[in-house]
């Protein structure tokens, strides 16, 4: 039977609705096919990344060129692009829109263009620099010019880039090779110069006078003596291996309030700083607030200086120091010290001397003993009577404390709060004996003091707990651990565990 045209002899075969995919347009073929429409917007597209690569804001006769063509594009092309609004900010109007971006995006807005880079680098306030050619260049400055925070320890090791040992540090961190490693990890000849160091020093200055805080490593007192004069605004500084009559230099800091001092740490480095360095230090530096010592060997006269010259210092930090025997009775001239710490010291004071000769820090308020080794029963006994109008105790961590080391602090009669951690020696009976005899006290920490146990409390030491205004108890870890434990069967043997099947 015939069938008319317009119908479809085989109903299931449909005809495809799509239309044939147009290859692309190259430049040749716009240029050869005299396509102007799609010429417009070859330029148009040109001429507006040119603007977004530029660093300063577009004149308006780009605007109005730009303009005029997307007007004149009744149909845009592929080549087509809207004109960038962002980068027709001025930068003061743009960094003013920067500033309201957290403080962790602005290493990633200098990825943006050029132009964001040189603004979001205004913003950025610290930096650790890794690469002392980067300074030396004056890269750092540029890049960077509102810097107020920089520590340049790590680029002061002589180390190739991309090394895969990195030595860590309480205090600092390093990358080294294995070349350092025998023998030492770092050696003398291992770190910059000193006027490779000082140079650099100049270098940072001239490009960010504003610096509030630096880290140096092995500067000398030209050095130091430029920057605190450069450098009005500077308040902090941590200072790694210097020696004594480098600190002259810091005579120039007038404005420095916090200083650290790392003469030694072991396995890296050793430098001397004694009673020499700490009389300079003393002498130049009368307007500290706070000092640290890591690693500084002096005596009785250096802390003594210190206590005479820095009327103002209310934090003293000693970090496994040297001092010789019968420093402790120095402290008495730290007329002004609220806060006495000392971190990591494997002796207090191994001579202290009669009891006579120790005086008291009237203003003393809080003492912190972390992960000290507390064997002497001597030099203990003399720090407390050094430290007895304290009102915070705190050990952490701390070696040999037992119950005989303990009773010592009971002379701290005007205590107000007590915190014991790590201390597996204390018993129930030593806490108890000398917390009785503190009656001002008012709040209480004890944690991980496994030889402390909640059946060995007494009704006294119990009717104390209930009047604390404070109290964290969790002595013992383990039975703490059994009990969140019971019923689970984990722990037991035989009982379950926490393996996937």
């Amino acid at each position: 039977m015939p069938t008319s045209p317009e119908e479809n002899p085989n109903p299931n075969k449909v005809k495809s609705s799509a239309p044939a995919r147009k290859r692309r347009l190259s430049l040749s073929d716009i240029w050869y096919n005299k396509d102007t429409q799609a010429l417009k917007q070859l330029v148009l597209q040109m001429r507006a990344q040119s603007v977004s690569n530029s660093t300063t804001p577009p004149s308006e006769s780009e605007l109005s060129d730009i303009q005029t063509l997307t007007l004149d594009d009744p149909e845009p092309t592929r080549f087509s692009s809207a004109p960038d609004c962002i980068n027709m900010l001025s930068d003061k109007l743009l960094l003013s829109v920067l500033t309201k971006v957290p403080e962790k995006q602005h290493f990633s807005n200098l990825l943006v263009c050029k132009r964001w880079c040189k603004l979001s680098g205004k913003l950025v306030r610290s930096i650790k620099l890794l690469d002392w050619e980067f300074l030396e260049s004056g890269r750092l400055s540029y890049r960077f010019p509102g810097l107020i925070d920089i520590d340049l320890v790590r680029a002061c090791v002589k180390s190739r880039r991309n090394l895969g040992i990195v030595m860590s540090h309480k205090l600092v961190s390093v990358h080294l090779d294995s070349g350092f490693i025998n023998g030492g990890f770092v050696r003398k000849y291992g770190f910059l110069g000193k006027e490779v160091v000082d140079g650099g020093i100049k270098v940072l200055v001239e490009g960010c006078a504003n610096l509030r805080r630096i880290v140096l490593m092995n500067a000398s007192e030209e050095g130091l003596s430029y920057l605190g004069e450069k450098c009005e605004t500077l308040q902090e500084m941590e200072l790694h291996f210097c020696d004594d009559f480098a600190l002259k230099g810091l005579s120039s800091c007038r404005n420095l309030q916090i200083l650290k001092l790392v003469g030694c740490i072991d396995g890296l480095y050793n430098s001397m700083i004694s009673d020499i360095g700490l009389t300079i230090l003393a002498q130049g530096c009368k307007r500290l607030l706070k000092l640290e010592l890591v690693g500084c060997e002096g005596s009785y006269d250096g802390i003594k200086a210190i206590g005479q010259c820095c009327q103002m210092l209310e934090e003293l930090i000693l970090y496994d120091h040297r001092m010789d025997g019968g420093w402790l009775s120095a402290l008495s001239y730290c007329s002004n010290l609220k806060t006495l710490k000392l971190q990591c010291c494997k002796v207090l004071d191994s001579s202290p001397g009669p009891d006579e000769h120790f005086g008291s820090c009237s203003t003393l308020e809080e003492l912190h003993l972390q992960q000290c080794q507390l064997r002497d029963t001597q030099g203990v006994r003399a720090l407390f009577l050094v430290c007895k109008t304290v009102r915070e105790l705190v050990f952490g961590d701390c070696w040999g404390l037992d119950n005989t080391i303990f009773a010592a602090a009971s002379v701290c009669r005007s205590l107000k709060f007590l915190s014991l951690e790590g201390c597996s020696l204390l018993t129930t009976e030593g806490l108890d004996l000398v917390v009785q005899s503190w009656k001002e006290l008012e709040r209480l920490k004890v944690v991980s003091c496994n030889n402390i146990m909640d059946s060995e409390i007494t009704p006294e030491l119990a009717t104390l707990f209930s009047v604390l205004k404070e109290l964290k108890w969790r002595p013992d870890s383990r039975s703490f651990l059994s009990s969140d434990l019971e019923g689970t069967g984990i722990g037991q043997k035989g009982g379950r565990s926490l393996r996937r099947k």
